[in-house]
């Protein structure tokens, strides 16, 4: 398939079929790193203190997930790109919107750190359940632990950026920026 981008369209051909029009991509709102750098480099150093001593396939599905409940359209498309470079199967990244229902595709300890994103991410009820607590707690010792729920509450502060600013998806290359968020 051939994909041409316009400033006001997207066009796709291929071969068997006629140019199919796309939506016009949205700009971002504004360059917010180039804006507020001194809160963008604290972002950057909180991302890369918060992965240390977590698996990376591991870390990469759940700021998947995040971001997937917070509708940051940007960071899903990094994340996926990132954790499919990072050798996760496409056939995980996809079953992560439905991951309750295709639990055989994931570990134990996964299922916990998928359940634990969630109630971090949502806080509608203005706490996370002991027994998500708990399941978490016990696939994870106490430091990794508390550096999954880090890494949770920085993706979850960066999909607030990646959707106020409408960054927009489609552009990330993995290992494009050493960092993970750029």
């Amino acid at each position: 398939m051939t994909t041409t981008d316009t400033t006001s369209t997207s066009t796709r051909t291929s071969t068997s079929t006629s140019a199919i029009e796309y939506a016009p991509e949205r700009p971002a709102r504004l360059q917010w790193a180039q804006l507020a750098p001194d809160v963008y480099k604290a972002m950057i150093r909180l991302d890369t203190a918060a992965k240390k001593g977590l698996d990376h396939r591991l870390y990469e599905l759940v700021k998947i997930r995040a971001s997937q409940i917070n509708h940051c359209a940007f960071c899903v498309d990094m994340h996926s790109k990132d954790a499919i470079a990072a050798g996760e199967s496409v056939e995980r990244v996809v079953q992560l919107s439905a991951w309750d229902e295709s639990r055989h595709f994931y570990t134990e300890k996964e299922v916990a750190a998928l359940e634990l994103t969630e109630a971090v991410t949502v806080l509608t009820d203005g706490f996370v359940p002991d027994e998500v607590y708990e399941r978490a707690a016990k696939h994870f010792e106490e430091a990794e632990l508390a550096q999954l729920i880090s890494a949770i509450a920085v993706i979850n502060a960066w999909n607030r950026f990646g959707v106020s600013f409408r960054m927009a998806p489609g552009h990330h290359q993995p290992a494009q920026h050493a960092g993970g968020h750029k």
